[in-house]
């Protein structure tokens, strides 16, 4: 049988008092989840709508994508989606604004153009990874 030292108790009940601290001050530091309404739209608007707007802009002509809006973002290109829900990784979306998209950057995107910021970017990948919701 293990014998406790006489002032073991009262550390114990400190040490309990602590984590329950830490524990019940998490929710505080949560993250806001990123809106689609507040964020994204603003991003999208000002750094890819001059193009791609149905129907006159260059890359809704040359692609079929329309960012005006979320459904018509959701609804992706002639080739198919251009967010993965959930997975920025392969999204498509995220890869071009990352500059991952190797090739497909260099002759759909005039970089001179493009100027999204790095938090801009860090937005967008944490919209997609917590679901591309309309928000």
């Amino acid at each position: 049988m293990q014998q406790y030292h006489k002032c073991q108790p009262a550390v114990m009940w400190q040490r309990n008092i602590i984590i329950l601290s830490i524990v019940s001050a998490l929710p505080a530091c949560a993250l806001q989840q990123v809106s689609y309404k507040e964020d994204i739209h603003p991003i999208l608007d000002s750094n890819c709508n001059g193009c791609h707007i149905a129907p006159y802009g260059y890359g809704y002509q040359k692609t079929g994508l329309d960012m005006s809006t979320y459904h018509s973002l959701m609804k992706g290109t002639i080739y198919g989606p251009v967010v993965i829900v959930g997975d920025s990784r392969r999204s498509i979306l995220n890869k071009l604004v990352e500059g991952r998209a190797g090739n497909l950057q260099k002759i759909l995107h005039d970089a001179e153009n493009e100027e999204i910021t790095q938090k801009e970017v860090e937005t967008i990948r944490d919209w997609v990874d917590e679901g591309a919701l309309n928000n």
